[in-house]
């Protein structure tokens, strides 16, 4: 997949996280987006909305400004320092030093109120296919999915911030599946780059060093499978 249309990303089971006080609005918005395919959740309040933005995994954040507890500039200036997530600030002050300070804190979009549910959709679908292909044209030192980060320099793997030891393979396998997400890598592509020797059927190296890494990442997230076996094809990331 070398692009991504608004289209094909509905499909592809987007978690969305909705931070909005206002109980009509949101179950609006939620409502409209769950139609279209994307699976959402709801916070009506800043200090939640904060906590689950932080400890869960979201391709996409729809922030109001206006919230009680925690106003979501502050919210969004506190997530920047644990997360990279996408985010769409959505405000009824939507005046030219509003937008800017919601640049300037982080912000991906600046959606005034009121907006159409098609504009909405047509920005989400903008941001998403930028960072998908900003990710599949890069060549860093660093790959970050959600809460995995790689480092090229020192060959290492930090789930949530916690390191956790992995083989020069093991790195490199996850480096590759990593830096191709949601595209399936055949095994004779995954031997020649990962394992450097021509693909046996009779040889098990590769599925060993798979089953071992997604026991690593389990042990940091139970219940995981972000490392899938694609049947009669090879592996892919999510």
């Amino acid at each position: 997949m070398n692009a991504m249309t608004s289209a094909s990303l509905l499909q592809k089971n987007i978690r969305v996280l909705l931070i909005e006080d206002d109980p009509q609005v949101s179950q609006l918005v939620a409502d409209n987006l769950a139609n279209k395919g994307y699976q959402v959740e709801q916070c009506f309040d800043g200090e939640s909305g904060l906590t689950q933005a932080v400890a869960e995994s979201f391709q996409l954040i729809l922030l109001d400004v206006m919230l009680p507890e925690l106003d979501g500039l502050t919210l969004l200036s506190r997530l920047r320092k644990h997360k990279n997530t996408p985010v769409i600030v959505l405000s009824a002050c939507g005046g030219e030093q509003d937008r800017i300070n919601g640049f300037n804190t982080g912000a991906d979009d600046y959606l005034p109120k009121p907006f159409s549910m098609q504009e909405l959709e047509v920005r989400m679908a903008a941001i998403l296919r930028r960072c998908y292909q900003e990710a599949k044209s890069s060549n860093p030192a660093q790959l970050c999915i959600d809460e995995l980060r790689l480092n090229r320099l020192e060959k290492s793997l930090c789930i949530y911030q916690q390191r956790i030891d992995v083989t020069p393979i093991e790195f490199e396998l996850l480096w590759q599946l990593m830096k191709n997400p949601e595209e399936t890598l055949s095994r004779p592509y995954l031997y020649q780059t990962v394992l450097n020797r021509s693909y046996s059927r009779y040889d098990r190296s590769l599925d060993m060093h798979i089953s071992n890494l997604r026991q690593k990442i389990k042990q940091v997230l139970p219940g995981s499978s972000l490392i899938r076996t694609i049947r009669g094809q090879g592996y892919r990331y999510q």
